[in-house]
């Protein structure tokens, strides 16, 4: 290439081009420029992440985990950036990529395949190139004999192998968000993807020194991290633990989070806080809800658009089972629901059926859009009685998630404010105290009344907030339609 044929931006950056050759850091930052078309905003963690990578790769350090907030460009240095890095240095590098979704990994992999095939990584390693005959976004190949293959956790990984059996780097196993956010309180699921890791991924190893990269989020004391950290492999794991809020109080990266915001989110949502931002996950005893959170009314709430019943059916009516509540929510104008009635005790089938209508019965003046009552057991019972012997209109639901993944799904509502109890009434002590009793090993004596509220919540401020939101920006596209009519 002549000089006068060569783009401006690499005659410019020719010093570059050398450095991002020796450092990982200076080929992030100038792929970034050249891909997006603006500069990298860097951060001082940034430095660090590549830092630890650099170890890796010079041979320093074979077991590495890092965990730090999402969003904070983990994916983008320690997939994409390292692998093609580092498939520039060695091109005949075998990588196995993997994420908690195979969607996730797959689009991971085809990044760096365009990475590596951008104009602008040719000038910087003029000695990678493809074969043509793989070009699977899931796997694909060098040239030199490299290998890029992404798989979701679980997925299989026979006949993929990572690393080389010679001194040098020659690839790694680089797992990123093992767990998916919300499924990391199932225990089920959890413990799944540690079995994973130690029955299948481990053993896609092609040398004992192929090196081991976690990078992820906190979500709980025994994730993959923790577990790791523990000495669930027998191993030891480097680890750089990078949390959103430093121990100076400052925020790790004010461009993107101000200490305001941080704290905000916080309070907001504590547990979720305390794993994916602060990387140090709270355990998930009693203290999940706090009284505090609920916002108090006195005698009579804000205008309340509609109201609807919710309600959670005991097994059996033994002294040591639930009870059965019925609870009454109103969905207010002001965006936040209402506890504002409820009954609870333990009926036998007859009485059961009683209680339902002469709960309906005692709101049905005020208006009472609907009944909600799980569709299992007893409840399946209790909505066929109704339907036959009341002209209620009664909905079934089905649970499909465990009450811990429920609560956690909906906790952030109750702790920023947008669900609302009486200041005084009947019912209200035993509630708060059932909601902060709740533990997330089932150590707690009764959750019946915890059912409801998650469903209320689910149903009129996840679902229905959202349903309201599109109602709004469809007004809003129609009276801009009118205007310009």
């Amino acid at each position: 290439m002549t000089q006068i044929d060569r783009p401006a931006y690499l005659y410019r950056d020719e010093a570059l081009i050398t450095e991002a050759q020796a450092s990982l850091y200076a080929f992030a930052r100038i792929m970034f420029r050249e891909q997006r078309g603006y500069k990298w905003q860097q951060a001082a963690h940034h430095d660090l992440i590549c830092n630890a990578l650099m170890r890796v790769w010079r041979g320093e350090c074979k077991r590495l985990i890092i965990n730090l907030p999402p969003r904070y460009s983990k994916t983008q240095l320690c997939v994409i950036d390292f692998m093609a890095w580092a498939l520039g240095k060695n091109p005949d590098c075998e990588f196995i990529h993997t994420s908690y979704s195979a969607r996730l990994a797959t689009a991971n992999s085809w990044q760096t395949r365009e990475l590596v095939q951008h104009e602008q990584y040719r000038q910087i390693f003029s000695g990678v190139s493809l074969r043509t005959d793989s070009t699977a976004k899931d796997e694909w190949r060098t040239d030199a004999g490299g290998c890029v293959y992404a798989v979701g956790t679980g997925g299989t990984i026979t006949g993929y192998g990572a690393g080389k059996h010679r001194d040098g780097f020659g690839g790694a196993i680089i797992i990123d968000d093992p767990h998916k956010a919300d499924e990391a309180t199932s225990d089920t699921i959890r413990e799944g993807v540690l079995e994973w890791f130690q029955n299948t991924l481990e053993s896609r190893k092609n040398s004992p020194d192929t090196p081991i990269i976690v990078i992820m989020q906190r979500l709980h004391e025994r994730d993959l991290s923790g577990w790791l950290l523990d000495g669930g492999n027998g191993e030891e794991w480097e680890h750089l633990c990078i949390p959103a809020i430093q121990p100076d109080g400052s925020a790790l990266w004010p461009e993107k989070h101000t200490i305001d915001d941080l704290r905000r989110m916080e309070q907001a949502a504590p547990y979720v806080f305390a794993g994916q931002y602060m990387q140090r996950p709270s355990p998930l005893g009693g203290g999940i809800i706090k009284g505090a959170w609920f916002q108090r009314y006195e005698i009579e709430p804000p205008s309340i658009q509609y109201r609807k019943i919710y309600a959670d059916t005991a097994q059996k009516t033994g002294e040591a089972n639930d009870y059965s509540v019925f609870q009454l929510w109103g969905k207010s104008a002001d965006g936040k629901i209402y506890l504002l009635d409820q009954v609870r005790g333990k009926w036998e089938a007859p009485e059961l059926r009683q209680a339902a209508i002469d709960f309906w019965e005692k709101h049905k003046p005020r208006g009472v859009r609907e009944m909600v009552i799980e569709d299992k057991a007893s409840g399946t019972g209790l909505i066929q009685d109704i339907k036959r012997a009341a002209r209620i209109p009664v909905r079934g639901l089905q649970r499909s998630r465990d009450k811990l993944t429920r609560v956690m799904d909906v906790v952030s509502y109750i702790s920023s404010g947008y669900v609302c109890i009486p200041q005084t009434a009947h019912f209200v002590n035993d509630f708060v105290a059932e909601c902060e009793a709740f533990t997330a090993n089932d150590s707690h004596a009764h959750d019946d009344q915890i059912d409801p509220l998650c469903d209320a919540i689910t149903d009129l401020l996840v679902i229905g907030g959202a349903s309201a939101l599109l109602e709004y920006y469809k007004g809003v596209a129609s009276n801009a339609k009118a205007n310009t009519a």
